[in-house]
């Protein structure tokens, strides 16, 4: 189907978004995603590029690893994916990769997310090593000394709820760590899963003296406080300051438990600003899909993520309809933001079409993801992609009126 015969039905055509960050678990945790069940997904979220998060086991640290993703991406046939492979060996953080070498092999980024390189001049090792060939690094900004046990926010939510918390300076201390040290190196530095204020005013101040940084936040941070955690269900451009929420579930729902945890809707109303005035470059959706057994379980027994590749467009364009972004934004931070970030030419073969008027119910039934794990069951969103094209081949069909489906198996 072409792309004017779609636009002149009154969809939205758009390049095919481009998910900097997600974890398709494949090797070594097939029971919560694989790369092919997870590519599916992403096509139905309109992601037709998905960059793989390493910490698989094993960690994608070596040139092997880094081929059998590639080579199971193709097998899918659906989203294209791309393999972000370890900056040390193992995520252990004692000694670096041989990141030419895996670069090579075509991982086209480097992190150890959810393991940050604490190990300040090993991290500035890495990053010089990675400006020798203009590298990317992607960094997990996270002081673990200062989270220590937490499993949530650290503020007026987490007291009444009995949790430990994570403040927000265990964000905001990494981040001018690795600030620093990328402005002493001139290497390429990406920060993902941005979740706070003072995070967000450290990157804007280094972009404005020049450093080589960029960075991403997620759509669960961009649409929830950490009032889902104590049971509120009002995404963040719902909320009002002192009335008791209107939609509500059961506290200490687990979907709710990620890292950095949903924070204070302050946090999230500098994560909008700074994506209006161009400090956040892209919107990632940390896909972190689990079994239930990882998530069925007491909250601060629970495995850190939620699965967000299906969900993640008709978030933000809640927080557009609210009017707390303009369209052209959102879509620039997934399509030519993320791009860019990697180097990369949008694929002018890559297309996704876009009901905006369509509802639907977030359902375990409705997501083709394995990973269920979403504080989102039962909600009712609005917009989704109907039409992915990958390469020139129609991948993905799902609520075109009057067509065949494709692809949605």
């Amino acid at each position: 189907m072409e792309r004017r015969e779609l636009e002149s039905r009154g969809y939205l055509v758009t390049p095919g978004f481009i998910d900097l960050h997600a974890h398709l678990r494949e090797p070594g945790f097939e029971d919560s995603e694989t790369i092919a069940s997870g590519a599916r997904a992403a096509l139905r979220g309109g992601f037709t590029t998905i960059c793989a998060m390493p910490n698989t086991e094993p960690a994608i640290d070596s040139p092997g690893l880094v081929t059998e993703v590639l080579a199971r991406g193709r097998a899918a046939a659906a989203a294209r994916v791309l393999p972000i492979a370890t900056i040390t060996r193992g995520r252990a953080g004692r000694e670096l990769s041989d990141l030419i070498e895996l670069s090579t092999a075509g991982a086209v980024a480097f992190s150890d997310d959810g393991s940050p390189v604490d190990d300040a001049q090993l991290f500035r090792h890495g990053l010089e090593y990675a400006r020798t060939r203009d590298l990317l690094i992607i960094e997990h900004a996270q002081d673990m000394g200062l989270s220590g046990k937490g499993v949530m926010n650290e503020g007026v939510v987490s007291a009444r709820l009995g949790l430990p918390g994570i403040p927000n300076s265990a964000e905001e201390t990494a981040v001018s760590r690795d600030i620093a040290i990328a402005e002493m190196t001139g290497a390429r530095l990406h920060l993902t899963h941005v979740s706070t204020r003072g995070a967000i005013a450290a990157i804007r101040d280094a972009k404005a003296r020049g450093i080589r940084i960029t960075c991403d936040v997620t759509p669960h941070h961009l649409s929830m406080t950490e009032d889902w955690v104590g049971g509120s269900r009002e995404f963040a451009w719902e909320r009002r300051e002192h009335p008791a929420p209107t939609r509500t579930a059961t506290p200490y729902d687990a979907a709710t438990k990620v890292n950095p945890p949903l924070r204070g809707l302050s946090d999230v109303r500098a994560l909008w600003e700074g994506l209006a005035d161009g400090t956040v470059d892209a919107i990632a959706t940390d896909h972190a899909p689990h079994a239930s057994v990882k998530k069925d379980v007491e909250f601060d027994q629970a495995a850190f993520g939620i699965s967000g590749l299906e969900t993640a467009l008709s978030l933000m364009l809640g927080g557009v309809a609210a009017g707390w972004a303009d369209r052209d934004t959102v879509i620039r931070a997934l399509t030519t933001g993320p791009a860019g970030i990697l180097g990369l030419p949008l694929h002018q073969d890559d297309w996704v079409a876009i009901d905006l008027d369509v509802d639907w119910t977030v359902t375990p039934e409705a997501l083709q993801s394995m990973g269920k794990n979403t504080p989102l069951m039962g909600r009712k969103l609005r917009g989704r992609v109907v039409y992915a094209v990958v390469g020139g081949e129609a991948r993905y069909e799902g609520g075109l009126r009057g067509a065949t489906p494709v692809g949605s198996r």
